[in-house]
Parts: structure tokens; sequence; C-alpha cells
């Protein structure tokens, strides 16, 4: 008789260790992507100077402190500056040591005709958008 009593206690017992169970579970089963690490601005220069016809721009992501690594860069022509641009850089790419700026140069017939001169560091100073200033090349 004292069998049959606890019987239902202990399916109670049971069935709230699997509801738990199954709770946790589907707790762990969510997992978020990182979000991308996105620089954007724009790149432009002060002097009031018309671009000649055919002149291209290039916007690239770089290590400041090691001449020649490039982590993103974009060319395409332009009219007109400031140029907007944006990077969408996977976060995974991110190392916390580098010191990442942004630079950019206008050529036109292959010959600089505009560059940056300044550094502009993004992501580590927390800072994502900045506005990048090109100087004038005198050849």
């Amino acid at each position: 008789m004292l069998k049959s009593m606890f019987r239902p206690a202990a399916r109670l017992v049971s069935v709230f260790a699997m509801l738990l169970t199954l709770g946790s579970l589907s707790g762990c089963v969510t997992v978020e992507e990182p979000k991308p690490v996105i620089i954007n601005g724009a790149a432009g220069y002060l002097e009031r100077v018309a671009l000649p016809p055919n002149s291209a721009i290039t916007i690239a992501v770089i290590d400041l402190d090691t001449p020649g690594v490039i982590f993103a860069q974009k060319t395409f022509n332009v009219v007109r500056a400031p140029v907007p641009f944006k990077f969408i850089l996977p976060p995974e790419t991110i190392d916390p040591k580098v010191n990442y700026g942004v630079v950019a140069l206008i050529k036109h017939n292959n010959q600089v005709i505009f560059q940056t001169y300044d550094r502009f560091p993004v992501i580590h100073n927390n800072k994502f958008t900045t506005e990048v200033v090109m100087k004038q090349v005198n050849n």
C-alpha cells in the first residue's frame, strides 16, 4: 500500500526532472553570430580644386605600425570629393594588437594627385566613423 502511494509522486518528480533538462537544453541551442566590424566615413581634401576626368580613389584599412600591411581596400572612379566609404570586416579578422587606420589617395593618369599624410585611427579607439583628409601632392 505504501509503494502505491509514492508512485504518483515519483512520476511527478521524473516529469519535473525531464522538463528541467529540456528547458536547459533549449537555452544552449541559441547561438548569436558575432556582429561584423563596420568602418565608414568620407575621404576628401580641403583645396578648392576640381578633380580631372578619370580620377580614381583608393581607400584602405591598414596597420598603422607596419608599412605595407593592408586589411581591406577599395578603388573606384571618382568625380568629386568628399567620397563616402564603408568597410564591413569579419570580427574574427580583427587583431587586438594591431593599430588600424584608414588612408586614401586619388590618382589621375597613374599619378598620385592627393593622398593622406596624417593618421586616421579606427577600431581600437572605439571610433568606427572617420573623415579622412588628403592633401595635394606637389609634383
